[in-house]
């Protein structure tokens, strides 16, 4: 009982330091979508203070500030925490790994504001959010009773198999991701995201069709390619949306209502489209077995086959 109740403790505390994640990339988002970015000069302080004055863009930066440590000091805890309780080497070592990226995050963070070059620095902070995120939305799930539990274990005869299939589909969401962000800095134009989203729904498509072909009647991955479908959908509907906010502002002295809401939802729904794809691939590799080792179990089968039928001849 006492063992159980610690890992229920530390799945939620996982799962709490996941959605304060997705909190702070929102903040983070609202950031750029003000262009508030270089409202502070300094960094660890703001102004030479560790509260500066709350108005214009500083808010939005400080408020960034403010999530960024919160996560920090949450995934440091959790760090710990695994360390101290975990059995699983791998866990341990993913718990230490999404502290070195929130660590290396704030250095990059630190870089952008005292350095400046926003295409470079800003993208690759960008970018290490979302590996961070993948980090620790892992670790709520490797941590969850669901994971822990005995699960039965299927058999993919098909060809390229469902694992094979949804983690291509979870690079490219990644992919498109970094290609985003780069569009969204000024590091490059809109053709290689918009070819980016083209081949996230062709591969979320072929990832949803698998699953309804060869595993419907399994619960689990039939609604995490419902939940992956909804947020591909959702996410191309976004982008025309914050695309066509993003042309009609371009005249506007300041950033509009609209296109801070829809532009912040395209990020948001983006991690969350990530982490759907990461979700059901996780699940796939928990619940499938390998291609190869449902071949070698089956040449097996054959071989068995033929001595006996070689014996019951002889």
């Amino acid at each position: 009982m006492a063992e159980a109740m610690r890992r229920a403790g530390v799945y939620k505390f996982a799962f709490a330091t996941a959605c304060c994640t997705v909190l702070l990339l929102v903040a983070g988002a609202l950031v750029t979508s003000n262009d508030a970015a270089d409202s502070v000069p300094d960094w660890p302080l703001a102004y030479n203070r560790i509260i500066p004055p709350w108005v214009g863009g500083i808010r939005y930066e400080f408020t960034h500030r403010v999530f960024a440590g919160l996560v920090a000091v949450l995934t440091a805890i959790l760090a710990v925490w695994i360390a101290r309780s975990e059995t699983r080497r791998s866990i341990r070592r993913l718990g230490w790994t999404a502290l070195a990226l929130v660590l290396a995050q704030a250095g990059l963070g630190a870089l952008r504001v005292l350095k400046g070059h926003p295409a470079l620095t800003a993208t690759a902070h960008a970018i290490l959010a979302q590996v961070f995120f993948i980090a620790v939305v892992s670790l709520a799930l490797f941590m969850s009773p669901w994971w822990q539990r005995e699960l039965p274990s299927l058999k993919d005869s098909g060809s390229p198999s469902l694992r094979s299939v949804s983690l291509w589909t979870t690079s490219i969401i990644f992919l498109q991701l970094i290609l985003g962000a780069g569009f969204r800095h000024g590091a490059f134009g809109i053709i290689p995201h918009m070819g980016g989203a083209a081949a996230v729904l062709f591969f979320a498509i072929w990832t949803s069709r698998t699953v309804r072909k060869r595993f419907k009647t399994v619960r689990e991955l039939r609604k995490g390619a419902i939940y992956l479908n909804s947020a591909v959908g959702l996410q191309i509907l976004l982008g025309g949306a914050a695309y066509g906010a993003i042309v009609a502002a371009r005249t506007a002295v300041q950033p509009t209502f609209v296109y801070v809401v829809l532009t912040v939802a395209h990020v948001l729904v983006g991690a969350l489209t990530l982490a759907s794809s990461l979700l059901l691939t996780l699940s796939c590799f928990r619940m499938i077995g390998p291609s190869d080792a449902i071949e070698t179990s089956s040449h097996a089968v054959d071989a068995r086959t033929a001595r006996a039928a070689g014996k019951a001849s002889a």
